[in-house]
């Protein structure tokens, strides 16, 4: 059954089993990982870099940029996660998911050989985001 919403939880370490509709976000290994949105169980990894996916924390909820396109799936699902809220998008032909495997792949050798792009640590912005996420765990005790 297709998701239209999602949690998520910030982890050290992404758990051996998978809480379906969880996104696990590892802020020290710049990954989110979760079970597909459509239910049939794969997991989805999502490393967040500047050439892959954007992480944005919006205090209570979090956004995936951009869509997440589960092309090696049999299900082949395709979805925006933005504000925990799953929004479902067309599925894509052989052609546009070749044509998105080879930009992807540009972008993260030009990443690869590009001195000036930021470390893994710097991508996610850590004192920003460990700001809020302190924010949102203390307005939960009260």
């Amino acid at each position: 059954m297709k998701r239209q919403a999602i949690n998520h939880a910030f982890v050290e370490f992404v758990p051996d089993v998978l809480e379906e509709g969880v996104v696990y976000v590892s802020i020290p290994y710049c990954t989110a990982v979760h079970k597909c949105c459509c239910g049939c169980g794969n997991v989805a990894v999502t490393p967040i870099s500047p050439s892959e996916w954007t992480l944005i924390f919006h205090g209570s909820a979090i956004s995936l940029d951009p869509s997440v396109g589960n092309w090696s799936f049999p299900c082949q699902s395709h979805y925006w996660i933005r504000k925990n809220r799953v929004q479902w998008a067309r599925k894509w032909s052989k052609d546009e998911i070749a044509a998105g495997r080879a930009r992807d792949e540009r972008l993260l050798a030009q990443e690869q050989n590009d001195p000036t792009v930021a470390t893994p640590a710097d991508r996610i912005q850590p004192r920003r985001l460990l700001s809020a996420i302190t924010k949102w765990f203390r307005s939960k005790k009260s």
